[in-house]
């Protein structure tokens, strides 16, 4: 790590950082004789005032399967799923999806199909798409899929494409191409996001609150903004409420019955870690559906992110993980299996009390930061010369010092400091966000805010999506 350059970035971004959030980030215009006008602001000008509660969302129409294993009901901004699993197996819980799927949301193909054709075509970086090769790398991950999952994923997959075969952009899902949705961050491309978690001793409450702000891709037609979905996987004690996507049983936000929150984090295929490293998948495992393993499987954010840190070594990619409960946050800073041998980042639980990279600077310890780079002493370093991760965990840094005490209004209040479409200043919530959750844990309230267009509006507007 290049301490110096990482120290000076630092110290320069949260100089002009404090000059921002004050309130003085206009934009200027000089006219006339060396007179300046006011033309604009990064910031929203005026304070936002929330509530610590949100309101449910508008219910438009519901549709449930005759089996009673699947129920979709369409609100407002979002898809609400829930599939009973304890009440059939699941290969009949994934038919029933498929079924009350084509039922209730007709134009799903339409939306999803071009959706996935652009992340393919990203993950090979504008060369000629080899569909045989792609192929193999499919089945060889979906294979390694928990079996329990794979048997759903596999039955609502050939369910929903109805004979369909291969690939091919035709309007019409394949089988194929339902189970290369089912693993995009696995085995086409990482997510970005940042998360914050603020300690009993810094709420209003006395109990902790966690945010986790999704980036990712969009789709060049917003097409996942039409498809957000709250899933709630029913199995009495080992239920979880899973905010993703629509049709999508893998893991990118979730939080189980016992309030273990956890959500995927990008540190990268394109960092120094990863950097002339090949793409391995033979042997590997999604990292998505492991999170699920865990979120049925533990109680506690320790032994859950204990679990996956284990089994970081068989991942694809590099990646971070917020994992938090009332009592505890962590990150697991997942490094691959060929990444840690050849000496360039290793996997590490880090926690609030971990001893940071030097030059990173965190004034407050009772709050704990994720953006998209491995922050442990001795760690792989993606911020120096990354300004995204650099400029994100100083504007947090100077945010969580703004108050003594924080509500979960003000938490929502922290994703409505910046105009999203301002592309000359590295924002927190900006033109990628596809979802904000924050999970209230002194009521366990979990409240969303979906980006319902093309961007995030400046100010979200979070809906109550129910209780862990």
């Amino acid at each position: 790590m290049n301490r110096k350059v990482c120290m000076k970035s630092l110290t320069v971004a949260v100089a002009s950082l404090s000059m921002f959030i004050g309130g003085c980030a206009q934009t200027a215009l000089v006219t006339g004789a060396g007179s300046m006008v006011k033309v604009g602001s990064v910031n929203v000008e005026e304070e936002v005032h929330y509530s610590d509660e949100s309101a449910a969302d508008e219910l438009i129409a519901s549709c449930a399967s005759q089996d009673g294993l699947c129920e979709i009901k369409q609100y407002a901004s979002y898809y609400d799923v829930t599939l009973d699993y304890e009440k059939g197996s699941p290969e009949e819980v994934g038919a029933a999806y498929a079924a009350t799927l084509k039922e209730a949301v007709p134009a799903y193909e339409a939306v999803i199909e071009p959706y996935l054709y652009e992340n393919i075509r990203h993950s090979f970086g504008g060369r000629n798409v080899n569909y045989d090769a792609l192929t193999e790398r499919i089945l060889t991950l979906e294979a390694a899929i928990p079996d329990d999952y794979r048997k759903e994923i596999e039955s609502f997959a050939k369910a929903m494409s109805d004979g369909e075969e291969g690939y091919s952009a035709n309007g019409e899902l394949s089988y194929i191409e339902l189970l290369t949705a089912q693993i995009i961050p696995d085995a086409l491309r990482p997510t970005a996001c940042s998360a914050l978690s603020l300690s009993g001793s810094m709420t209003a409450s006395g109990q902790r609150i966690t945010m986790r702000n999704l980036e990712w891709n969009l789709g060049s037609d917003a097409q996942i903004a039409a498809i957000h979905a709250v899933t709630h996987m029913k199995k009495a004690e080992r239920s979880i409420t899973a905010i993703g996507m629509l049709g999508i049983l893998d893991i990118i936000t979730a939080v189980n019955d016992d309030g273990v929150m956890i959500g995927i984090l990008d540190v990268g295929s394109d960092t120094s870690a990863m950097e002339g490293m090949p793409y391995v998948y033979e042997g590997k495992k999604c990292y998505t559906f492991e999170i699920r393993t865990a979120l049925e499987r533990f109680d506690n954010a320790k032994d859950a992110g204990e679990f996956l840190l284990s089994e970081s070594g068989a991942f694809t990619w590099c990646n971070n993980m917020l994992v938090s409960d009332k009592k505890d946050v962590f990150c697991c800073e997942n490094a691959t299996r060929e990444v840690q041998e050849a000496g360039r980042a290793v996997s590490v639980l880090r926690s609030p009390d971990t001893e940071l990279m030097e030059g990173l600077l965190w004034d407050r310890k009772d709050a704990f930061c994720i953006v998209n780079s491995f922050a442990t002493k001795g760690n792989n370093d993606s911020f120096t010369g990354m300004q995204g991760n650099i400029d994100r965990f100083a504007k947090y840094d100077l945010w969580v010092n703004e108050k003594e005490k924080f509500s979960a209004a003000d938490v929502k209040a922290l994703m409505a400091k910046e105009h999203v479409k301002e592309y000359g200043v590295v924002n927190v919530h900006n033109s990628g966000t596809v979802h904000t959750v924050i999970l209230d844990y002194s009521t366990g309230n979990i409240q969303v805010a979906f980006t319902k267009d093309y961007y995030a509006d400046d100010v979200p507007e979070y809906v109550t999506i129910g209780h862990f």
